[in-house]
């Protein structure tokens, strides 16, 4: 079974519904600089998904966010709002492995655990602990379930994890809540559709159709994402807008961080 670059080599995928946005897949190693620190990245919107289905105080998440996110998607992903130069694709797609998938599950892992903690330590986002989005416990047994049906061994974190996870930590210290929310908002948002759309190609292409952990939730789903976007939106209407400002800026370095550890998948961290 042979599977485009393009549907293997997105982070979030190429579907734009309701809730979700698509990331470029970046194969370098990830640079977290944001555009206020280095001016790199003039985004002047917001990162991806659409408004939630309750009324809410703002609509920062399907405005500002949104507009961000379009600014770094291609026609290709986001033919109705995509703004990015389209990049040439190879000819050959690549195909990946249980290697590389496992890799992938293995950082990706860690950048969950690192973005908990730093919802565990900070009172200020209580409200995010225990949403039901959590990944790593599921994530724990698909590594287990990986290491053991196809006897592999389970890798070390790998560059793209260890980068990401770790300025998670520094934003934490160093950086502010609005920032460190447009990261939390892209990973696990991103990871609920277009995500999901990549478990069933590898589920497909390497599992036998089998279904990971990694992409079943308990509960609905829908009410899930509903309840954690209200909660976002309420907190972003208490920022101002250099608040609000310093969340949209990091959309670029969010897609970044995770289109790096999707280089598994697409060839660009496998070692192949």
């Amino acid at each position: 079974m042979k599977y485009s670059t393009i549907a293997v080599g997105l982070i979030f995928a190429a579907s734009f519904n309701a809730d979700a946005f698509v990331s470029q897949s970046i194969a370098s190693k990830p640079s977290f600089v944001s555009s206020e620190r280095s001016g790199l990245f003039n985004v002047a919107a917001h990162p991806g998904g659409a408004p939630p289905t309750t009324e809410t105080a703002t609509d920062f998440i399907g405005t500002e966010l949104r507009g961000a996110a379009m600014k770094l998607h291609t026609r290709k992903q986001a033919p109705k709002e995509g703004e990015a130069e389209e990049k040439q694709v190879e000819k050959e797609p690549y195909v990946p492995t249980h290697d590389d998938y496992l890799r992938f599950l293995v950082d990706s892992q860690h950048v969950y655990k690192a973005m908990e903690e730093v919802v565990n330590e900070k009172s200020e986002l209580a409200v995010y602990k225990n949403t039901g989005l959590e990944r790593v416990e599921p994530l724990e047994k698909d590594i287990e379930f990986m290491i053991n049906e196809y006897s592999l061994t389970r890798p070390e974190v790998g560059e793209p994890g260890k980068a990401y996870a770790d300025e998670m930590r520094r934003i934490a210290k160093e950086g502010t809540v609005p920032e460190f929310m447009c990261h939390y908002y892209n990973y696990y948002f991103a990871h609920t559709a277009g995500g999901r759309m990549i478990g069933k190609q590898m589920s497909a292409l390497l599992l036998d159709k089998k279904t990971l952990e990694f992409y079943k939730w308990d509960g609905d789903l829908n009410k899930i994402k509903a309840a954690v976007k209200n909660d976002i939106e309420e907190m972003a209407a208490r920022w101002s807008r250099e608040e609000k400002d310093q969340c949209v800026n990091a959309t670029a370095a969010a897609f970044r961080g995770g289109g790096a550890i999707n280089g598994y998948l697409s060839g660009g961290k496998s070692g192949h």
